[in-house]
């Protein structure tokens, strides 16, 4: 199987206008991947870009970001490091093939000793109990029982591919948590790589940059789009009211700018 490591793509401009026009005939999917990887392998979130990457490269979808969703930490839980899960929120009308993909590449990708799951359902169709379902795994210990059962009883196609198959509960958690909008940090978004933007620039020059709908100061209030904000080593957007947010905080100095990026440490701290 041939993976990608990044997204390939036209320029941003002309990947915009494809993107919307193909969005306009595709249907939302939201996918969520739990427990791929093991102590010496490259974590979850690194399969999720994998797998977003695969998918377009197929053909098969147009990916609208991936986000990390911070699950209970709890010695009583196994996981790698952090119980984390990934989204893969992306456009599609093949879903059959989208699943079959999925299906493939998890067993072959993931980890010696992991316990990967798979969660797939329609953006619209992602229920109320799922949400909430989601929210529990934020603070409960759940079982694999459990979300198997509501997965049927919901119309969620679940499953899981190694070890014990643990990872059904926090691929469920994942779209849950996403389709209720306000949880997770982006691990990538249309546009520039993230990891690869750094100084000083507008707040429209970001918003030509990256497919985010807005920068905010910490209480989420909008920034005008000719402040300037400096960018370091680590820019990762929110969910936030179901929005995509860069957040900044204002700095006091002489230089040209008044903001720099919310820290490394912050997001963290608001999104586990």
């Amino acid at each position: 199987m041939r993976i990608l490591s990044i997204f390939p793509g036209p320029d941003w401009i002309e990947l915009l206008i494809f993107a919307t026009r193909y969005m306009e005939m595709k249907k939302r999917v939201l996918i969520g991947i739990d427990d791929t990887d093991n102590a010496e392998s490259r974590g979850t979130g690194f399969r999720a870009r994998q797998l977003g990457a695969l998918l377009e490269a197929n053909g098969l979808a147009v990916v609208n970001g991936i986000s990390r969703h911070q699950l209970l930490f709890d010695r009583r839980i196994p996981y790698t490091s952090h119980n984390s899960s990934a989204c893969i929120d992306l456009h599609t009308n093949e879903l059959e093939k989208v699943i079959a993909i999925c299906r493939s590449f998890l067993p072959e990708e993931s980890a010696l000793g992991s316990d990967a799951g798979l969660a797939v359902r329609y953006y619209d169709e992602v229920s109320d109990e799922v949400c909430r379902w989601g929210s529990r795994a934020k603070a409960e210990i759940l079982t694999q029982s459990e979300a198997r059962l509501l997965a049927r009883n919901n119309g969620v196609y679940l499953e899981g591919f190694t070890g014990t198959e643990d990872g059904v509960i926090g691929s469920l958690a994942a779209i849950g948590l996403r389709k209720a909008g306000n949880d997770g940090r982006c691990l990538w978004v249309k546009g520039k790589d993230l990891r690869e933007i750094s100084g000083t620039f507008t707040v429209a020059e970001i918003l030509k940059m990256v497919a985010v709908d807005g920068v905010t100061d910490k209480d989420f209030n909008k920034l005008q789009e000719d402040q300037y904000i400096t960018v370091g080593e680590w820019m990762k957007p929110i969910v936030k009211d179901h929005k995509l947010i860069i957040i900044a905080e204002k700095i006091q100095n002489d230089k040209n700018y008044e903001w720099h990026v919310a820290t490394k440490d912050y997001i963290k701290s608001i999104t586990g």
